[in-house]
């Protein structure tokens, strides 16, 4: 009978040897052979040749049947909402983020709920049985009908699974995950790119919806091949802020739906709780008006976020100025206020200029631009914005302020949470400039009439 080949090929070349060494025989790096495992030959199938699962000839785009991807609620909306909808039959999902941020507590959670209608697996490698049932039982989570076990070994873990047919499978964590089929340690990188792609194969095959929680290293990446991001269908990334209770669950990958979505929730003695309105967490609602303070509508996802924007501009005590964003891009605040220099006639050259994003959430879209500026204008003359006045707009090296998507949605949410005006683009302004549910729409195309609109007042 034929035997797996173990082999070791080197990251930089490509090249193959029979034994590992510290160094490539054929290119001369350092660590880069990587274990890798050769499928045997099958009995009479000529050499190189191969059959793939599913392979139904070449065939046209039009003569592919379409329909929609079933789903199946998880039982908690904010996750479904990153999700794209809901689970996927067949779905592979990886589940990244820091050490005790709550990945653990949210599908323990997820699964407790499914399983009260599903059947669901729940493999744990890092923790004994114990000490899942201590965090159902301190969650008051129903779990009587949650299948769990305790198992590393890949082999033993699809044997269980295709014992047991679980609609959803979870593995906790990947890293811990190992294959017989290696010599390696668990946690490898030939390790955790195997276990997972049997895994995923696994899921494919028997139309089993699989979640892998990954770790992440110390910049933020997730533990393992960069290949393992490829390989899943979605992508899950649990953040948080230092000291904050808040998590935000981000996808920034999503084979069946739209990515950046963004679910929030909030850790407390019981558990997670979703949160539905993110926006009012994110506005600290000052009792006073202060210097310094924007209100601006963003997107993530498909859901529209109230956030504040706080700067501090004070004299600098050094030579060089300091230029500090957090939620920010600093590249991007540093030309803004060079923008600011020449169209805006304000100079900032001796000022130090810090920045914050209130809540932990990380803008990357251009509609930051203009309550960016303001908020730095604010606190450098001490003067602040009304209170129930909202900004967003793009701001180009010329001095112009250009529309960003979605103008209507991000005034339907002001609207929403009691606002009373709003400083947009002339171009995301409501046609014939009238007001909108009660709110006065200010529509600008340049700098320079922002800065009169809000500060004229």
């Amino acid at each position: 009978m034929a035997r797996t080949k173990t082999e070791y090929s080197c990251t930089a070349c490509g090249a193959t040897t029979p034994k590992w060494s510290g160094q490539c025989p054929e290119c001369g790096a350092w660590n880069t052979l990587e274990e890798i495992v050769r499928a045997p030959e099958r009995p009479g199938q000529p050499t190189g040749a191969r059959q793939y699962a599913g392979d139904a000839g070449v065939t046209t785009l039009g003569q592919v049947a379409l329909s929609e991807e079933a789903r199946f609620s998880t039982g908690l909306q904010e996750l479904d909402r990153v999700l794209g909808g809901g689970l996927v039959h067949g779905g592979a999902v990886l589940l990244g983020g820091d050490p005790g941020i709550g990945k653990s507590t949210l599908l323990l959670q997820t699964m407790a709920h499914l399983a009260s209608r599903d059947s669901v697996l729940y493999v744990t490698g890092e923790e004994s049985l114990r000490q899942v049932a201590l965090r159902a039982s301190r969650l008051g989570v129903a779990a009587d009908a949650l299948e769990v076990l305790a198992e590393t070994c890949v082999e033993a873990i699809l044997e269980h699974a295709r014992q047991r047919r679980p609609r959803v499978l979870v593995v906790d964590s990947i890293q811990t995950v190992f294959t017989e089929a290696l010599q390696s340690a668990p946690g490898a990188v030939a390790q955790v790119r195997e276990s997972a792609a049997r895994l995923i194969r696994y899921a494919k095959q028997t139309e089993t919806s699989v979640f892998l929680v990954g770790h992440v290293t110390k910049d933020g990446q997730l533990a393992g091949p960069r290949v393992l991001e490829h390989m899943v269908d979605t992508v899950l990334y649990f953040e948080s802020e230092g000291g904050s209770r808040f998590r935000l669950l981000r996808a920034v990958k999503n084979r069946f739906g739209a990515a950046n979505e963004l679910g929030v929730f909030a850790m407390d003695e019981s558990g997670l709780k979703q949160v539905k309105n993110p926006s009012a967490i994110f506005l600290s609602r000052h009792s006073e008006p202060v210097s310094g303070s924007a209100i601006m509508v963003t997107r993530e996802g498909s859901r529209p976020l109230l956030v504040e924007v706080q700067a501090l501009v004070a004299e600098s005590p050094s030579s060089t100025p300091r230029r500090v964003a957090v939620g920010l891009d600093g590249n991007r605040l540093a030309m803004l206020l060079a923008v600011l220099l020449r169209h805006g006639g304000v100079m900032t050259g001796d000022q130090d200029v810090f920045l914050n994003v209130v809540g932990g959430v990380r803008v990357a879209e251009t509609a930051s631009d203009l309550p960016v500026l303001l908020a730095a204008l604010s606190s450098l003359r001490d003067r602040p914005l009304a209170s129930d006045c909202v900004v967003f707009g793009e701001v180009g090296l010329a001095g112009e302020i250009r529309p960003v998507p979605n103008g209507e949605e991000r005034l339907g949410e002001a609207v929403k949470h009691g606002f009373r005006r709003a400083v947009v683009p002339a171009k995301n302004a409501p046609r014939g400039r009238q007001a909108v549910n009660g709110l006065e729409v200010i529509p600008v195309e340049r700098l320079q009439e922002a800065m009169e609109a809000v500060f004229s007042r």
